[in-house]
């Protein structure tokens, strides 16, 4: 038995240094160079690749048929002049006799400077189209497979050739590669640099680990980085499913849309992919961008038909202010500059693909807090759904900061007007402002707006806007394509409420806007206390306004103000303007009396003001305005200016005199006082207010000389009695009160 070892174990070695002879004798007596025709016409022939072997290929045959490509091209045979790759070495080894069984056994798989150069021309034609597709077979060759079963035959079973092949390679090592992308129809240009890959065993259905770096290169816009990715690949090609385990990506970008700032990123998590079931997975999400932190999960179901979105997100608190301008966001100046430095978010994923939804949002911002949904409807058009209900806000916080500067030629107009104004009962009639009130900029960000698809649904239990503590407010707001509708904007204001709807269209070349308000039981000092200056009136205002007007600016859009507005003021006060003083002054006069107390106070106190305006291309007509004033009973008619902020009021005031307990006798009014209109003209910067009024001394001589005129012809009644005929007494009395 031991001779019979012996005698098997001789054969084994001798059938062993014959094959390792015949693999010497092959590999030294067979040269591959010498059928590179050959290889190039099969690589024609069955991949439709054009292959340039401009280097030496190096070759074993057993037990690996090893093989070494230097210098080689690669090209689509339809455009063989264009090269989409060039490879300077492509190094690898596959065991024989498992190829046999369909199994791929390799040793490490080398890549050594590769360049991808993909390019799209302006008909969308890409130059590696085609490739691995067999050149077209004649008629003959499939004809004659056909009719001779033996050649038929010969071909694998058709179990074995519906096998797949089995992979097992040791690793891959890809060095020095890099990737050229380039569209000439859409202008888009992309590059990956200096790419590395390595990776561990390769085998299906087990855990692969590998690890890419590259430098990315955008042109439009500028962008460059760099990133790295490491994880464990897991696949199933008969099962269709795809796993990284543990992936890891992080790197940094800088470029034009980061206004040359540094975005740093890291992002894992453990990503699936099925295609059987139509899944895709990232769970235990991980991002840092900056100072971003966030986690969460995304799934999408439904893959190849309508996919559908589901998850979660959750962005831990940061200074937003911070983070963007951190990538090169450029924030408009804020009143407050500390705003901005808290954000926080949570939500549900839902929707499609196609239109991302922010479901069950909560959402935290300084001091607000915030619940609701965001849903963009189309991500091409930016088509945007926002639905928010919040606590509070304070709005003034994010707008611009208030100029402490009040110059300019209509604020110097107003305070030389002030200054002259200061000792009203004896100062002259302030003159009428002329400087123009508004500002030439654009307001409107028509071409945006143009674009715009947005729908806006909030609600507020607290908003600040302008100092203004508004309370329940809503708003509902569509636009789309140009056309802008606020289909309600509400909310009430310190036991008064307002209601508004509007509509901007800048379709046209020059954008039209119409709108209604109601105002209801609202504090006027309020909303005049929006522009920063004391209110020169108070009280409880009703406005029913319907407006319309069109252009680009503040200034257009006043020159072409027209519309109607109702307004009641009720329990006003005139600040700062005592009218019943400035009347007893002229009543003293007319008794030829000097007032011997002081006023008892500087404003005038009002039940009511109302009238109707007519405004017609930003001046505002008033044919009926009515007050009612303790002692007093005033009617007028005048013009606002809206162009100037500029007023301009004639008035009659009839008034009963000093109904207080100790009245001052020259302010006495006498029987021949009794229902005299005594006129008061107004005009000068609206701000003025009541202090714009004088007494109108043109009218005041003819209310003197109708006085003048009563009391002689009592006297001619007096001393003449029925001496004349009463058509001459009608006529001498006529001639005094003219």
């Amino acid at each position: 038995m031991k001779s019979l070892g012996r005698l098997f174990g001789l054969i084994l070695l001798g059938l062993l240094v014959l094959l390792v002879t015949l693999g010497f004798a092959l590999t030294h007596l067979i040269d591959p160079n010498d059928y590179k025709d050959e290889i190039r016409q099969l690589a024609r022939d069955k991949a439709n690749l054009e292959l340039t072997l401009n280097g030496p290929i190096g070759w074993s045959l057993f037990p690996w048929l090893g093989i070494e490509l230097h210098d080689a091209t690669l090209a689509s045979a339809a455009t063989p002049q264009q090269p989409f790759a060039d490879l300077q070495l492509l190094g690898l080894s596959v065991r024989v006799l498992p190829l046999l069984r369909r199994e791929v056994q390799m040793s490490d798989v080398r890549i050594e400077g590769l360049r991808l150069n993909l390019q799209r021309d302006q008909q969308g034609r890409g130059n590696w189209e085609g490739l691995g597709r067999p050149a077209p077979a004649s008629a003959a060759p499939a004809l004659t497979a056909a009719a001779n079963p033996a050649v038929a035959g010969s071909a694998a079973p058709a179990k074995d050739a519906a096998r797949p092949l089995q992979l097992d390679i040791d690793s891959l090592n890809i060095r020095n590669a890099s990737i050229d992308y380039a569209d000439a129809r859409s202008g888009k240009h992309y590059t990956l640099e200096n790419l590395q890959l390595s990776s561990g065993s390769i085998r299906e259905s087990s855990a692969i680990p590998f690890k890419l770096f590259t430098h990315l290169n955008l042109s439009e816009p500028q962008l460059r980085g760099q990133a790295e990715l490491s994880a464990k690949l897991r696949f199933d090609r008969q099962l269709q499913r795809y796993q990284l385990e543990d992936a890891q990506l992080s790197g940094e970008v800088s470029g034009e849309p980061l206004q040359g700032k540094t975005l740093t990123f890291a992002t894992q998590g453990q990503l699936l992919l099925d295609q059987a079931a139509g899944i895709a997975e990232w769970n235990s999400l991980k991002l840092t961008a900056n100072q971003l932190r966030a986690l969460g999960e995304i799934k999408v179901y439904d893959l190849g038909q309508a996919p559908r979105l589901s998850g979660g997100l959750s962005i831990a608190e940061l200074n937003l202010r911070d983070f963007l301008t951190g990538i090169g966001v450029t924030l408009p100046p804020m009143a407050d500059p500390a705003s901005l430095s808290r954000f926080e978010l949570v939500s549900r994923l839902g929707g499609t693909l196609g239109a991302p939804a922010l479901q069950e949002l909560k959402l935290k911002l300084d001091d607000s807090s915030s619940s609701g949904q965001l849903e963009i409807t189309d991500l091409t058009r930016r088509a945007v759904r926002l639905q928010l209900k919040t606590d509070h806000l304070d709005l003034d916080r994010y707008l611009p900061p208030v100029a402490r500067d009040s110059g300019g030629a209509l604020a110097a107009e107003v305070k030389a007007t002030l200054a002259s104004a200061s000792k009203q009962g004896n100062s002259a009639l302030p003159a009428a402002p002329t400087q123009q009130a508004w500002s030439e900029s654009p307001v409107f960000p028509v071409e945006r707006l143009r674009q715009l698809d947005l729908q806006l649904d909030l609600d507020f239990a607290e908003l600040g806007v302008k100092k203004l503590p508004l309370e329940d407010a809503s708003l509902l707001l569509r636009g789309k394509d140009g056309l802008v509708e606020i289909s309600e904007l509400r909310g009430e204001l310190q036991g008064g409420s307002f209601a508004s709807s509007s509509r901007l269209d800048v379709r046209p070349a020059i954008p039209l806007l119409d709108g209604q308000i109601k105002l209801s039981n609202l504090p006027i000092e309020s909303l005049l206390q929006i522009s920063g200056k004391p209110a020169p009136i108070r009280g409880r205002l009703d406005l029913d306004s319907q407006l319309r007007s069109s252009g680009d600016s503040e200034k257009t859009l006043i020159d072409s103000l027209n519309g109607t507005a109702n307004f009641q003021l009720n329990d006003g006060v005139l600040v700062d303007a005592n009218l019943e003083q400035q009347l007893c002054t002229g009543i003293a006069t007319l008794n030829r009396k000097t007032l011997s107390s002081t006023p008892r106070g500087k404003d005038t106190p009002f039940q009511q003001l109302q009238g109707r305006l007519t405004i017609n291309n930003g001046v505002a007509s008033n044919p009926d305005l009515q007050a009612s004033i303790p002692g007093l009973a005033v009617s007028g008619n005048g013009d606002l200016d809206l162009r100037v902020l500029g007023l301009d009021y004639r008035l009659g005031v009839i008034i009963e005199g000093d109904k207080g307990a100790m009245p001052d006798p020259a302010c006495q009014v006498s029987k021949q006082f009794v229902g005299i209109e005594w006129p008061l003209q107004c005009r000068g910067p609206l701000e003025l207010g009541a202090k714009a009024c004088r007494l109108d001394k043109d009218g005041m001589n003819k209310v003197a000389g109708k006085i003048v005129g009563e009391k002689l012809s009592n006297k001619i009644d007096e001393k003449l009695g029925d001496k004349v005929s009463p058509e001459l007494k009608d006529a001498l009395k006529g001639l005094f009160n003219q």
